[in-house]
């Protein structure tokens, strides 16, 4: 076999928690003396400690530990990471580099607008890319996250209808294939959500959705291309539809890497759409940090927008309220951290080589299916763009899906995403994003072809997996009923 592990699936774990390596006397800091007489009346009595059980470890303990346990997590810096649709994509160490920059990090959010026209300026100017390349007319930077952005755009939406005072309209039409945040942030907008089954090419079918077109449909939401990877030709028809019937269209941009620089949203008469720059601009995603998932909308949307947006006036960039906004989504315009990195990668790529991002990512996804697609299913085998959905239904010995996951954990693989799109009983969705090269995927793609090869002469050794790591296979029922969350010696 040509794979190999990265590594990470071959350290030497270790059994005990930081308090079991704790020590009675050891320190990690030297503190000079103390001058806080009276301190104790500080703090109320009955809220006061008797006693405060932390470690005692030495200083060189303390830091081996936490890089040890640094280790225990998977991370795109380690190796291929194939999520579909939610994609941990590389992000440039550029970025990061400009992000920390003190004139932009050490900002407080307070700042006055004169003494903050750096950052204002980075913000109007990411603005106007990411509308220049969606094809929209303004684009809100507030949103913190991608399913925020969901909220905000059907917020607009709202507004919108509320203005027009057609108070009918309070149902989005939202394809079976899309993604699980939607239905939610069509229930906090106040509208009902009602599913459009796709047709047997995984494409929406615009015979179906003209059937279900009336005076109480307020938007559909797409994504396109689709969670199946599956690009929507009759896109201009079904907006036309939309639009004829006085529905509006949301476009869910978590897929935009797909088409970016080669076509945009906004021409295909898409009437709102949040990004997620986590995926498409290359900014961090998950781990609990912030997030940011702007808003783009078409001309007839902009005075709904969420307050503040930035304008240019003059030499001056400044907040400008709108009167007909749908109202604050936070506290402050945008994380500032996350616009920078996406702003950064921009100007990195350029206009010369922005469509190579889409290019590069729809070439290593069929690259991948090509190469498996006679040992995994595909149930939608039409073409597809960014990313590639196979089954689990020619491998056998029972081996499922989620067999495939723990294997390529063993293989240094973090798996793809699994069972989603829920139209595909035992999808395995991969992504490989435009950054990897075709060693990391041939390595990811023997990889695949070994666990089904085991799956046919030595499946036991599949349903066992992963055998490599700190926790074994667990047992996924019991874990599930009867979590263990709290440790005991």
């Amino acid at each position: 076999m040509s794979y190999t592990s990265n590594g990470f699936t071959d350290i030497k774990f270790h059994e005990e928690i930081i308090f079991e390596r704790s020590r009675s006397g050891r320190a990690a800091y030297s503190l000079p003396a103390d001058d806080l007489t009276g301190a104790e009346n500080l703090v109320p009595a009955e809220l006061r400690r008797k006693e405060v059980d932390l470690p005692e470890l030495s200083e060189i303990d303390v830091v081996r530990h936490y890089t040890r346990l640094s280790t225990y997590n998977f991370s795109i810096d380690h190796t291929f990471y194939p999520l579909g649709s939610c994609t941990m994509k590389y992000n440039p160490k550029i970025n990061e580099k400009m992000a920390r920059l003190s004139a932009f990090a050490d900002l407080h959010p307070e700042t006055p607008l004169d003494r903050a026209q750096g950052t204002l300026k980075m913000m109007f100017d990411l603005q106007h890319m990411l509308a220049e390349v969606s094809g929209f007319a303004e684009v809100s930077l507030n949103p913190a996250a991608g399913a925020h952005g969901e909220y905000t755009g059907l917020g607009v939406i709202r507004k919108y209808f509320e203005k027009k005072g057609d108070s009918k309209r309070k149902k989005i039409i939202i394809p079976d294939s899309a993604h699980g945040t939607n239905p939610a942030s069509c229930a906090v907008n106040g509208f009902e959500a009602v599913v459009l089954e796709s047709g047997p090419d995984g494409k929406i079918c615009l015979d179906c959705l003209k059937g279900m077109l009336n005076d109480e449909v307020a938007a559909i939401m797409l994504t396109n291309p689709n969670t199946l990877g599956v690009f929507e030709t009759d896109i201009c028809a079904i907006t036309k539809a939309c639009h004829d019937a006085g529905a509006l269209v949301y476009g869910d941009g978590a897929n935009l890497n797909a088409i970016l620089g080669v076509a945009r949203p906004g021409d295909m008469g898409i009437d709102v759409m949040h990004f997620n720059l986590h995926k498409t601009f290359s900014t961090p995603h998950g781990g609990g940090g912030p997030g940011s998932g702007p808003v783009g909308v078409a001309k007839h949307l902009v005075e709904f927008l969420p307050n503040p947006v930035v304008r240019k006036n003059g030499d001056r960039y400044e907040f400008a309220i709108l009167k007909d906004s749908m109202g604050r989504v936070r506290s402050f315009y945008g994380n500032v951290g996350i616009a920078l990195r996406a702003y950064v990668y921009l100007l990195e790529l350029g206009k010369e080589h922005i469509a190579e991002v889409a290019e590069h990512a729809v070439l290593n996804a069929n690259y991948i299916k090509a190469k498996l697609k006679d040992i995994y299913n595909v149930k939608y085998p039409n073409d597809t763009l960014h990313e590639t959905v196979f089954d689990d239904s020619k491998l056998p010995n029972h081996v499922t899906t989620m067999d495939v996951a723990k294997g390529l954990i063993d293989r240094g693989y973090h798996p793809p995403t699994v069972y989603f799109p829920l139209i595909v009983h035992g999808a395995l969705m991969v992504e490989p994003t435009e950054t990897e090269s075709k060693e990391t995927m041939d390595g990811f793609i023997d990889a695949l072809k070994d666990i089904a090869e085991k799956a046919a002469s030595d499946p036991q050794s599949i349903l066992n997996a992963p055998t490599k790591t700190y926790i074994k296979r667990p047992d996924e029922t019991l874990a599930a009923r009867k979590p263990v969350l709290k440790y005991e010696k």
